[in-house]
């Protein structure tokens, strides 16, 4: 699989933020703790080494067998488990939403990215171990975010009411997805394949945390990954000092909030992705997941007749602290108080939150990961780079936007110059000569010269647009064959990644696919990948 590389600002899909985090602009750098190059892991692991405890460790590893308990898992993945036991192993974390099936592409080069980081840094720092985790959502409540995947431009969604945690859903009405699942696909052994691993998952299981517990084991557990769930009663345990700050001091809100408010007088107006609220946490228990409030001196669970004193909320968030759920804000936290972890990898709009944080770490002596942001790819298999090369594009050429695209590929194809920007200097440079001579005669002759000038001027371009879109007729065949080609590769004028599901180039390739990924993704390159599938 041959592949390129095109810098992540090329791309025209990431914003300033991401782009400027990644060139190292000194502006960013008090958002967070230490860039993400091999060499800023060494006094990482010092950091996280001094902080994260024995006690922790046994707890970990306890929550993480009893989770696999009824799951056949890998002597590598197994041997991850044990090794958390070990003060010199640390964890490499990334997460994502329960989604049916796994969502969108991206789903799979974070969790590549987060296997493929673990490998380069154990060459690196031979006498520590690393292992990746891929932390389940299971605690969100958006369940239209997660209900369908896309799968050759169609969109295959589970329809259920729904409230609650999602992981605690059960299947019901997913043995008709996986039939209709079916019916999409051909008779082929990977199709027979994905037939098998569906209906294993969402059929055969309780919940839809299991069944995402099983379905990526599936996938990845001969790589080592580590698959936890945050909704756990005794890694709640864990941060119930945390939890408790939260209800009696809010410290994120006031922490995230000045860090916010520092974010926005930087020149370049990033844009906030999360606001805090008071307190950041919800209650959880069966099909209910509201947003804790104090209010007249009473703790609330919104939209219920649940209420407690100062006291009687410690005493409950003690006794039973599974029910406190840590929303956006305090997640990250509460993912690195249990876990011996280095690094969170991530997509854009995940480690533009993660930024607003670094302060309220810093209050809870928690130590900031390292943020990495997750490997981004294009597929392109062997017709459509056929297809490129006839057409005479470059990949680059197809980021653009699809107006600017079309434009571009007219005015190169054209056997006539559409491009008027010669004589428009000329034109202006005439005018220059008659601002000249009015400036010596009549002065109020000048106001009907600049008229005169934007009248030609504009005279030209709508010349200019009227020849563009004469050529771009003339050539409607190749232009409707590059905007085909443009429409295959970024989906809905989006990337591929955010569209497309896995399912589609497991298909046609297979577990190589997967094999694929994990010998190309290289998370600390920092580029976006072009790959080219045979």
């Amino acid at each position: 699989m041959p592949s390129d590389c095109i810098p992540f600002k090329d791309t025209n899909y990431f914003s300033a933020l991401i782009c400027n985090y990644l060139d190292e602009e000194d502006h960013l750098k008090p958002f967070y703790n230490r860039f993400p190059n091999l060499g800023n892991f060494k006094n990482q692991i010092e950091e996280k080494g001094i902080s994260f405890s024995e006690k922790s460790r046994t707890t970990l590893v306890s929550s993480l067998k009893h989770q696999y308990q009824d799951l056949k898992i890998s002597s590598l993945t197994d041997q991850n488990i044990q090794s958390l036991l070990e003060e010199n192993t640390f964890t490499i974390t990334t997460g994502h939403q329960l989604n049916l099936f796994t969502g969108p592409l991206y789903f799979f080069y974070k969790i590549i990215s987060t296997i493929n980081l673990c490998k380069e840094l154990k060459q690196a720092y031979p006498k520590q171990n690393f292992v990746p985790v891929y932390w389940m959502a299971t605690e969100d409540h958006d369940f239209e975010e997660i209900n369908y995947f896309n799968f050759e431009g169609k969109k295959i969604r589970w329809n259920k009411d729904a409230s609650g945690a999602v992981g605690e859903l059960d299947l019901e009405g997913l043995q008709q997805i996986s039939d209709l699942f079916g019916s999409h696909l051909n008779s082929g052994q990977n199709a027979e394949s994905l037939k098998i691993l569906f209906e294993k998952a969402y059929t055969k299981h309780a919940n839809l945390t299991d069944a995402t517990r099983y379905l990526v084991n599936e996938m990845f557990a001969e790589t080592g990954l580590v698959i936890i769930d945050g909704n756990d009663t005794d890694l709640k345990r864990e941060f119930i000092p945390n939890a408790k700050d939260e209800l009696l001091n809010q410290t994120s809100f006031k922490k995230v909030t000045e860090t916010s408010e520092q974010l926005n007088t930087l020149t370049e107006n990033y844009k906030i992705q999360v606001n805090p609220r008071e307190i950041n946490l919800f209650y959880l228990n069966k099909n209910l997941r509201e947003r804790i409030v104090f209010e007249e001196e009473i703790f609330k669970v919104l939209n219920t007749n649940i209420k407690w004193s100062k006291d009687e909320i410690i005493e409950h968030l003690n006794e039973y602290p599974e029910r406190f759920s840590p929303n956006v804000i305090l997640r990250p936290l509460y993912q690195e108080v249990i876990l011996p972890n280095l690094c969170y990898i991530g997509g854009g709009g995940e480690l533009a939150y993660w930024f607003q944080l670094k302060s309220n770490f810093e209050a809870h002596q928690v130590p900031f990961p390292i943020l990495l942001l997750r490997n981004s790819a294009l597929l392109v298999s062997e017709k459509q780079q056929a297809k490129l090369e006839k057409l005479e594009l470059t990949l680059a050429d197809l980021f653009l936007n699809q107006v600017d695209l079309i434009e571009k590929v007219t005015r190169k194809l054209s056997e006539i110059d559409i491009d008027f920007s010669n004589q428009k200097n000329l034109l202006k440079k005439q005018f220059e000569d008659l601002y000249d001579l009015a400036n010596k005669t009549d002065k109020s002759f000048l106001g009907a010269v600049s008229a005169q000038e934007k009248k030609q001027i504009q005279g030209l371009e709508n010349l200019e647009k009227r020849l563009l879109k004469a050529q771009k007729r003339k050539l409607k065949e190749i232009l409707d064959r590059v905007v085909l080609l443009q429409n295959e590769l970024f989906p809905n004028q989006s990337l591929q990644e955010r569209q497309a599901n896995f399912s589609e180039f497991y298909l046609e390739y297979g577990d190589q696919f997967i094999q694929q990924l994990m010998l190309n993704l290289q998370p600390l390159k920092g580029e976006f990948l072009i790959l080219n599938l045979e």
